[in-house]
């Protein structure tokens, strides 16, 4: 059975990944820090930002799942506070688990990614080609990823696809989106997790296997309208 590994996937969009990928029949490992994925996945508490810790979870992969067809690297969170009140060490931390997580995940898991002629997803945001104040750390997080992506793909070339999906606005918690919320979206409504994971089952699938280095924008559109004020 193939197996893909979901960081970050104990809630929100990552969750949603390993639901849709068990559903389609895959074996999935889902790291994070603090929450377990779903029901009939294997769950393993870890810091992806910590070499150490990623090279034994791969291991335990290898050692217990015995191949790795998919990565989905998913983990990242972001700290929101004007630049000159954010420290270094804050800046470090977001970028760690944001951008060299996926360093560190591709690396370990190469060998076994080969062997299957397997695939990457990382996930990023509209946010690596816009902005609000207050929120270089993530910003420059998810512009790092999305170049790391095609960066992989051309080491990878042969391989391993590797491609990325940067969502847009995607309803993980709090209220419910209100209408004019849904209006200003080209596709009228709000993203949720499940078109995420849609997204990154259809880029790690053989429908998908000429498609290696790119970015899927899945926004509903909002990156691509002209706002006048």
């Amino acid at each position: 059975m193939k197996t893909a590994l979901v960081t970050g996937g104990g809630r929100g969009i990552g969750r949603a990944v390993a639901a849709r990928l068990l559903a389609d029949g895959w074996q999935v490992v889902v790291a994070d820090r603090e929450a377990d994925g779903p029901a009939g996945c294997r769950s393993v508490r870890v810091d992806v930002g910590d070499e150490g810790q990623v090279r034994a979870l791969v291991a335990g992969i290898g050692a217990g799942e015995g191949r790795l067809d998919a990565l989905v690297c998913n983990a990242g969170f972001g700290i929101t506070k004007p630049l000159g009140q954010l420290s270094l060490a804050e800046w470090s931390s977001v970028l760690a688990t944001n951008l060299t997580s996926t360093f560190l995940l591709a690396r370990a898991g190469e060998a076994m990614l080969r062997t299957a002629k397997g695939a990457i997803v990382t996930i990023a945001s509209t946010r690596a080609h816009q902005s609000e104040p207050d929120s270089e750390a993530y910003a420059a997080s998810k512009g790092g990823l999305v170049a790391l992506t095609h960066a992989l793909a051309a080491s990878f070339a042969g391989d391993i696809r590797v491609n990325c999906v940067s969502p847009g606005w995607i309803l993980t918690k709090g209220p419910a989106p209100s209408a004019a919320d849904d209006a200003q979206h080209w596709a009228g409504r709000v993203g949720r997790v499940e078109d995420i994971a849609a997204a990154v089952a259809f880029l790690l699938g053989g429908e998908a296997g000429f498609i290696t280095g790119a970015e899927l924008v899945v926004d509903g559109g909002m990156s691509r309208k002209m706002i006048y004020v």
